[in-house]
């Protein structure tokens, strides 16, 4: 008996061990899928209303959607960068439902745009936007079933093959590549790497965080482009080599734009900036160090959102843009926006990533990092235009500043403090 009670003691020693070292080993892969349409198809560009849904007229470089999948044994979930604009909220819960597998739900699955304004119409992907008006996007259900379909088979195919992988992260702060366009104080110029590789050192993915429009080109550029995020991961996927795989994603973006320089046409202009920032991607990225067995978490809530209505000001200036009067929009107010949104969280070592579902001013953005900083969270960052985007997202006093911003800001001025609570109401539980 003796015997039998040493050799089960023993069996179950090994299977407890086996299952704790799995659970500390992440495994990772990723993918790359090119999510530009054919032109046939006659899709619009997002990002200004001036260009009243007129098709693209060109490609000047592919727009691509890449996935990291993360998985510990216990949890897992995946971040999806995309060269797009935003999403609305209905594209998400397709992808899901296109999948068919009870292992992604909405809560371990994380779409971050870059916001490119030469790329899709985010309004052209929302099968509630039944309004037929050009300069707010027109819907084209050709083109939503063309994502949906793309970003599924994009998720299943990271979802294979995962490889044990070594992951960190490291900061700093870049002086004059950005500023606050509305004259604030508030600059968020901290650029966050991300270092994932494979045991044997050889590259997976880098991870980039930057907080900026991609406003370089205008409403007179009609052709498809990642705009100068699309230059910085091709840039960093050439000078790392080894088919390592680049995906950016922007912070608390709503009221940052770029500081570009040099000649030439736009897309040269955003060439030029993307290149800067991956020279200083770059410069992070080759002292980082990767750990084995780094803590993978995530966390997610539903919220609801304050009483839907416009800016005092809103017919000045998003409405002249967008060619709305007031009947128009509230009834686009009932109809598109959202009286809920969710809240991810996602923990990956030392980096925690927040999605704000929408254009959030640095101010709170600062907030939300300084406030996890103090709770010992050493790479805390915004994930911006989360999963969804709702609108701009202010402070009560810059919303009762006016502006284009608050314009765009559809939830009153209680927006900011809803989210922010949320947000870090949904960050803490991945704090220890």
């Amino acid at each position: 008996m003796n015997l039998i009670r040493n050799i089960f003691l023993c069996v179950f020693i090994c299977i407890f061990q086996a299952n704790s070292v799995f659970a500390d080993t992440v495994k990772a892969n990723v993918a790359v899928i090119k999510l530009t349409p054919p032109l046939e198809m006659g899709y619009s560009l997002g990002g200004y209303g001036a260009r009243l849904s007129k098709p693209a007229e060109g490609i000047h470089d592919d727009i691509r959607g890449k996935a990291l999948v993360l998985d510990n044994g216990i949890k897992k979930y995946a971040i999806i960068t995309l060269d797009i604009l935003g999403l609305p909220p209905n594209v998400k819960p397709r992808v899901i439902e296109r999948l068919n597998n009870k292992e992604w739900t909405e809560e371990n699955i994380l779409f971050l745009p870059s916001h490119s304004h030469t790329s899709l119409e985010m309004f052209a992907l929302n099968d509630k936007n039944i309004f037929d008006m050009a300069a707010i996007g027109i819907y084209q259900p050709r083109l939503l079933d063309f994502v949906v379909e793309s970003l599924a088979d994009l998720i299943n195919s990271a979802d294979q093959n995962l490889q044990p992988v070594k992951i960190g992260t490291s900061s700093k702060q870049i002086s004059g590549l950005n500023r606050n366009r509305r004259g604030s104080p508030y600059v968020d110029n901290y650029l966050t790497v991300t270092r994932i590789d494979h045991v044997n050192g050889q590259p997976l993915s880098v991870m980039v965080n930057w907080t900026a429009h991609p406003t370089i080109m205008d409403e007179h550029d009609m052709w498809v482009s990642g705009g100068w995020p699309g230059y910085l991961q091709r840039e960093l996927e050439a000078w790392i080599g080894q088919d390592v795989v680049a995906m950016y994603y922007n912070g608390a973006e709503g009221d940052q734009s770029v500081i570009a320089s040099g000649a030439g046409s736009h897309y040269e202009k955003a060439e030029v900036y993307g290149r800067k920032i991956a020279i200083e991607v770059l410069d992070i990225y080759q002292d980082i160090q990767p750990l084995k067995n780094v803590e993978l978490g995530y966390n997610y809530q539903v919220i609801q959102l304050p009483e839907r209505k416009t800016h005092p000001d809103f017919m000045e200036t998003g409405g002249r843009e967008y060619g709305l009067d007031e009947q128009k929009i509230q009834v686009l107010l009932e109809q598109v926006f959202p009286e809920q949104t969710s809240i991810g969280a996602y923990k990956l070592g030392e980096l925690l990533i927040v999605g704000a579902p929408g254009e959030m001013i640095a101010e709170l953005g600062l907030e939300i990092k300084d406030k996890l900083k103090e709770h010992g969270i050493k790479y805390p960052v915004i994930g911006g235009l989360a999963n969804q985007w709702i609108s701009y997202i202010l402070s009560e006093e810059e919303y009762n500043k006016s502006g284009y911003e608050a314009s765009v800001s559809f939830y009153g001025k209680e927006l900011g403090n809803v989210i922010v609570k949320a947000m870090l109401d949904t960050a803490k539980p991945l704090v220890k």
